[in-house]
């Protein structure tokens, strides 16, 4: 198994925002969720180093609360890369196996890429290898030197770049991996003699390279994968990416994207083939949908969600953890959240679950059976459970268990009164 070293401590000055950089979200999942699962989902690593400095307790207290593997370590003062990677030497002392080195705020990382890397790693027999990318326009990023055996010899950052250096278009992804037992002295000698005053984890490749380990550059296949997050403007770049990857895997699929430019699906859903999803519909969290669903447009499922198939989620519906079992239907202006639905049935425009208690701050279940018809704006107040084939009124409020077969209304008696209009008008 390996170690990897998440570097999450950055203030993120650009992000113009008091919430820390890698704690932004992209569907809901952040920034530094995303890296941490990219490596667990390799199958390789068994535990997680995060490097944190600014606003570290917030960072620590999301780390603690969402995966059992990863630490936070602190890093202060903060004195470069480096000296970032420095933090976790006394928790791996005596570790003999494989590092591997990332950024927090590069959410676009693959599980696949990461695997591959760790694999090219072993393959060629390499003490150290980066990750690295050919970029047309290499501004602003650390160059790789190579030697005349293709080794890499050196990253050097653009500040401390000679102009034939700048010239150089295959650039630095921020990514290594590392025998740790024949890296580890390097992390206490780097030097501070560069353009910045800080100890750059850069300079761990000339170090490898002046004390005879072998070191190799593993090129990037995709460049988007390395794309970092420095400002809103990132981040909604970043957001467009992922999700184009996602609507791509599901077109490949079999699924039906009627406009894939206005349509935003969450990476953890599932969706199964001939399913159509309309356009400006927003998919988030983790969700299940079955075969031939139909969903949208202006729908938005919000996690939590299994469709069994030929399930219709209409305009301005909104689901939120709930099960909706094969042939329902719920096609306008409709909440549905903490509930189980059976099949066959219908939920007419304008039905709520209620599952809110503002007063206790508890959400309860709906639980509608199968067969079941529920009238244009009704309100289920949860708990409460319709039983099979029961048939709600338009405009009921439910606040009691319906036997099966039952039909419930609690609708005002109509009231006609003739010729009311006329009367007033002649006022």
């Amino acid at each position: 198994m390996l170690k990897s070293v998440i570097l999450a401590a950055g203030k993120g000055t650009r992000m113009k925002s008091d919430t820390p950089k890698v704690l932004h979200t992209i569907f809901d999942k952040t920034l530094v969720g995303y890296v941490i699962e990219a490596v667990n989902n390799t199958g390789l690593a068994d535990e997680n180093f995060v490097i944190v400095g600014h606003q570290a307790e917030r960072v620590d207290e999301y780390i603690k609360e969402n995966y059992k593997n990863a630490r936070t370590v602190l890093q202060s003062p903060q004195l470069g890369t480096g000296h970032a990677v420095s933090m976790v030497l006394p928790f791996l002392q005596d570790f003999e196996g494989e590092v591997v080195i990332l950024c927090g705020d590069t959410p676009l990382i693959t599980s696949e890429t990461l695997k591959e890397f760790v694999e090219y790693h072993r393959e060629n027999n390499s003490d150290l290898t980066v990750m690295s990318a050919i970029f047309d326009n290499p501004t602003n990023y650390g160059r790789i030197i190579r030697g005349a055996d293709n080794r890499v010899e050196a990253i050097v950052e653009e500040k401390d770049a000679t102009p034939e250096q700048k010239g150089v278009n295959e650039i630095n992804a921020g990514i290594y991996c590392l025998d740790w037992k024949k890296v580890k002295p390097a992390f206490s000698q780097l030097k501070t003699n560069n353009a910045q005053g800080e100890y750059y984890l850069t300079d761990i490749i000339k170090w490898g390279n002046e004390n005879g380990l072998s070191v190799n550059g593993y090129i990037l296949k995709d460049n988007t994968e390395i794309y970092g997050i420095n400002s809103k403007s990132n981040l909604a770049e970043a957001t467009k990416f992922l999700n184009q990857r996602v609507i791509n895997k599901h077109l490949t699929n079999g699924v039906t994207i009627i406009d894939p430019s206005a349509t935003w699906i969450s990476p953890e859903t599932e969706i199964e083939s001939d399913t159509v999803i309309y356009p400006s519909t927003y998919i988030e969290g983790k969700n299940k949908i079955g075969k031939n669903c139909k969903i949208g447009p202006f729908a938005h499922l919000r996690g939590g969600v299994i469709l069994d198939d030929n399930v219709k989620i209409g305009n301005f519906v909104e689901v939120k953890k709930a099960h909706i079992k094969s042939n329902t239907n719920a096609c306008h202006l409709t909440y549905i959240g903490d509930a189980e639905i059976g099949s066959h049935v219908n939920i007419g425009a304008g039905t709520i679950t209620a599952n809110y208690n503002p007063l206790t701050k508890e959400k309860s279940k709906t639980i509608i059976e199968d067969n079941v018809k529920i009238g244009s704006n009704s309100v289920l107040v949860a708990p409460v459970k319709v039983s099979e084939g029961a048939n709600v009124g338009a405009l009921s409020v439910i606040t009691k268990d319906l036997p099966a077969w039952a039909l419930a209304i609690t609708r005002a008696p109509l009231r006609v009164l003739e010729g009311w209009v006329k009367s007033k008008i002649k006022k």
